[in-house]
């Protein structure tokens, strides 16, 4: 393991972290909060003096070049740590403990949307501006982008990418790693201005405009307003919100591809994304019917409402149009069943994604095949190609990780909060990066209350669920070090 080699990328990207506090400083101005401006200009000079320290024994570019993969899942590791750690500052200047400030950027960075905010009249505009901004450039990814704008990394950019993004199929867009990332998130940019756009035309000022937009594509769900897009009070808003929720949690590099061909057939011919359309749909019919039979909603408001918190679960974005806690027992726990499905791969949601599912489905068809008829042979595809062995292997270990990360958390919750509904739905909201969960930690409610080692781990769990878990487990094991 070379460390200095680690140090000098993490000191690259610390700098550039720096460079995007002048974002809100900007803000700041145009907002006449001038007197807001500190925290972030703090911010900015921690970040510099960081990636000054980090680059003082510089690392040859060979060595950039030619980064191990061990190499590469550390310092993507150690990367988001980072990213939220100096994101955590501006908090601090407003009176939060250091615990809060680094759940509260943690959330942020990892587009968890959890908050531990309880009277939003405490806080200036840019404060909300920063947070839904820390959700924007951490959705597609931090080191997505600077593999997009260093030309110094983007030979070690494959390994970083794949770190960073851990997909099944490891499917690009194009030939060189670099124009992949540039294209990814030039889509990612796009789509944001246009919602923007849209939803000022539909009513909303620029300032909620920009906000909203920046964590509706981000999947990241955090709101200027207490009670989340509720407060808009308009449905052609809220129906925007739901449509630009629904595409980002669309693969991108899909969305390029229909992009280059100008043609809409690559979507209905993708088989994840006709599995995301369908689940979508169909868990959408489900809650609204029983929000129909057990709790009197009437057919537009059920359907609608549904459809939202469906899409807004399933994408891991948060955002909310109802107190869902006051539903009835079935209908929360079709939503709950959202909360471990995810969108798909190479999109800015969390979850398991899309894809793993449809594997896993395949798979055991093709076990029952076997029982039947032992000597058959019945490879498994996704999108036309066999899966191998390791691919296949990779997945199910996913999985399996998944969801014992999840009752872990859940445990260690659960010995603190004393509570079993806060406990299953925190680890599961959390390591799904989706946010708001049941009980007393509800869209509408804050995860302030909660015990200072419950919110560690939800912390831990935030960031484990953004990286896919890979990276996690690959610090772990003591063999990495020795590499």
């Amino acid at each position: 393991m070379r460390y200095n080699l680690i140090f000098n990328i993490l000191g690259l990207i610390s700098k550039y972290i720096g460079v995007m506090f002048l974002i809100p400083v900007i803000a700041g101005f145009i907002l006449h909060e001038n007197n807001h401006i500190m925290p972030f200009l703090a911010s900015l000079a921690m970040a510099m003096l960081i990636g000054i320290l980090f680059s003082v024994k510089k690392a040859p570019q060979k060595d950039i070049d030619n980064i191990r993969k061990s190499e590469s899942l550390t310092t993507v590791f150690f990367a988001w740590i980072l990213f939220a750690l100096i994101c955590s500052i501006p908090y601090l200047f407003y009176d939060f403990s250091f615990t809060d400030a680094l759940f509260e950027a943690m959330s942020g960075v990892t587009t968890t949307g959890a908050t531990i905010i309880n009277d939003f009249t405490l806080y200036p505009k840019v404060l909300f501006f920063f947070r839904s901004l820390t959700q924007w450039f951490g959705g597609m990814g931090i080191v997505v982008l600077f593999i997009a704008v260093l030309p110094k990394i983007s030979v070690a950019g494959r390994q970083m990418f794949y770190a960073e993004a851990p997909t099944p199929t490891q499917d690009k867009a194009t030939p060189r790693i670099r124009y992949t990332a540039s294209w990814l998130w030039g889509i990612y940019l796009a789509l944001t201005l246009i919602e923007t756009v849209i939803l000022k035309y539909l009513g909303l000022d620029w300032y909620n405009a920009v906000v909203t937009s920046l964590s509706t594509t981000a999947t990241g769900g955090f709101s200027p307003l207490p009670n989340s897009v509720f407060d808009f009070q308009s449905n052609k808003i809220i129906l925007c919100i739901l449509i630009f929720m629904f595409i980002a949690g669309i693969n991108y590099i899909l969305i390029y591809r229909t992009f280059k061909s100008k043609n809409p057939m690559p979507f209905f011919k993708n088989e994840e994304f006709r599995a995301y359309l369908g689940f979508t749909t169909f868990l959408v019919v489900f809650l609204a019917l029983s929000l129909i039979y057990n709790s009197n909603y009437d057919w537009f408001k059920a359907f609608f409402h549904s459809a939202f918190e469906i899409v807004a679960t399933m994408t891991t974005t948060g955002f909310a149009i109802d107190n869902y806690i006051n539903w009835d027992a079935t209908s929360k726990m079709i939503l709950f069943l959202a909360f471990f499905t995810g969108g798909c791969a190479t999109s800015t949601s969390g979850g398991i994604k899309i894809i793993r599912w449809i594997f896993v489905g395949k798979y055991l068809k093709r076990e029952i095949n076997k029982i039947i008829h032992p000597k058959g042979v019945y490879p498994i595809k996704l999108e036309g190609a066999i899966v191998d062995n390791d691919v296949a292997s990779q997945m199910l270990t996913f999985i399996i990780f998944y969801l014992v990360i999840f009752g872990i958390g859940a445990f260690i919750i659960l010995l603190f909060e004393n509570n079993t509904t806060i406990a299953l739905s925190a680890s599961a909201s959390t390591i799904g990066n989706i946010g708001p969960a049941f009980s007393s930690i509800g869209p509408m409610d804050s995860f302030l209350h909660l015990h200072t080692f419950s919110k560690y781990v939800i912390i831990l769990l935030m960031l484990i669920g953004r990286l896919e878990i890979i990276p996690f487990l690959a610090i772990l094991n003591k063999d990495l070090w020795k590499d």
